[in-house]
């Protein structure tokens, strides 16, 4: 990947007479010696434009000079740790992924940012400020923000965020071909689940079937907590546990994805545990395929996710009006309540920022509507990864199987129990 090229276009967008600070992260302690696995929680922006997911890393990026510069401070290999936790990565293994040539062990960094700080008129630094929601615990770079807001009072600080975000929110040719990588574990790994899939199964054996071969198949693990809701289960939208057991006659909703080299597919199928649909069963999916198969159609650069979700509900109304269950567009609601698309990439849901709003060529997004009938006990969700182009949109996942039809032949036909 040209790493380069990214970090050119952040300089570009800064400030003259500013600095870029930005930290891979700390590991994340959860209990005693137990820590999450470290490159599921680095900093995306930091992988986005160094290539890098491991802790205890910074980037700095100074224009305040002329040329810019960029440089890298990483961790040094302590022999005795590596015992205990493995490698590190060298300076030399650091410079051919990420391109940069300026490199220097992390205790550096202090007394670099002094130097820089004393001779240089640093009018701005930017930092990842991002923050979710407000009873998220800071983020290790906002922690550093405001220890720098502290150091340096006189100088602003402003979110670097929504610079990278706005580069992320389209892909180049190596993040789409690593997206359909990640599609064609998932693909694989649906497959399993259909010839094991039958009525007494828990759910978690859904779950266990995908996630065997993907992992086989050289995913880093899966995109997100893989959601396998059978009955009731699947009109929940979050729904994890997967702990019930799938009765002879419901569906199952498999809500999942696979992550390679740090990049996501997001797919969802509703399968029948018994291998055949029942006729309402097979009613609902219909309404909800023709919602899938028209945002496809009509996606284009210039729209926005929320057009394309007012296209979605107006599909969806139509088909429950003729059911029966509303009487007019209005009430989707009731069944529906969730949009059709979110970015995606190295985030499941990837950033967004207002002023990109509009679909661009590059853009990958989902389209994954749903009904939710709480009366019937059906939940049925088909979700696909869908990429921007020039003049319209393509489905790079269109090899997985999707019609009533094909589900079922295929489960008839490749049925292992």
């Amino acid at each position: 990947m040209d790493f380069e090229s990214r970090r050119q276009r952040i300089l570009d967008k800064m400030e003259d007479n500013s600095i870029a600070i930005l930290y891979s992260g700390i590991e994340h302690h959860v209990s005693a010696d137990e820590y999450d696995l470290f490159t599921a929680q680095a900093n995306r922006n930091f992988f986005y434009l160094t290539g890098l997911r491991r802790d205890n890393m910074v980037l700095v990026l100074d224009k305040c000079v002329e040329p810019a510069k960029t440089m890298l401070f990483i961790e040094e290999a302590d022999p005795t740790m590596e015992r205990w936790y493995g490698r590190k990565v060298t300076m030399e293994e650091a410079e051919e992924i990420s391109g940069i040539d300026e490199i220097e062990y992390i205790y550096e960094l202090e007394s670099t940012l002094d130097r820089i700080m004393t001779r240089e008129d640093v009018y701005t630094a930017y930092f990842d400020t991002y923050r979710h929601q407000k009873v998220d615990l800071p983020d290790y770079n906002v922690v550093k923000a405001n220890e720098f807001r502290t150091d340096y009072p006189g100088v602003a600080v402003k979110n670097l965020f929504p610079l990278v975000a706005e580069e992320r929110m389209q892909k180049d040719e190596d993040e789409i071909e690593l997206t359909k990588k990640a599609i064609a574990l998932t693909k694989d790994g649906l497959c399993n689940v259909m010839a094991n899939l039958k009525p007494g199964m828990k759910e978690y054996q859904a779950q266990a079937d995908f996630e065997y071969i993907i992992r086989r198949g050289g995913a880093e693990w899966t995109a997100f907590p893989t959601i396998a809701g059978s009955g009731m289960n699947g009109t929940m939208l979050h729904y994890d546990t997967n702990r019930e057991t799938m009765e002879d006659g419901t569906l199952v909703l498999l809500d999942l994805g696979a992550r390679i080299d740090g990049y996501n597919s997001d797919i969802t199928r509703t399968y029948p545990v018994n291998g055949r649909f029942t006729e309402r069963q097979k009613q609902v999916y219909d309404i909800v395929l023709a919602a899938n198969r028209k945002i496809v159609e009509v996606a284009k650069p210039g729209m926005t996710t929320k057009e394309l979700n007012e296209v979605c509900k107006d599909v969806l109304a139509d088909g429950l009006m003729k059911l029966g269950l509303i009487k007019n567009s209005v009430e989707i609601s009731k069944y529906y309540m969730h949009g059709v698309s979110h970015h995606l990439g190295i985030d499941v849901h990837d950033v967004t920022v207002d002023s990109n709003s509009r679909l661009r060529p590059g853009a990958i997004i989902s389209d994954e509507p749903g009904l939710y009938i709480d009366e019937w006990e059906i939940g049925i969700r088909i979700e696909d990864d869908v990429l921007i182009t020039e003049d319209g949109a393509v489905c790079l996942s269109e090899d997985i199987i999707r019609t009533t039809e094909d589900i079922e032949a295929y489960m008839a036909e490749h049925k292992k129990n």
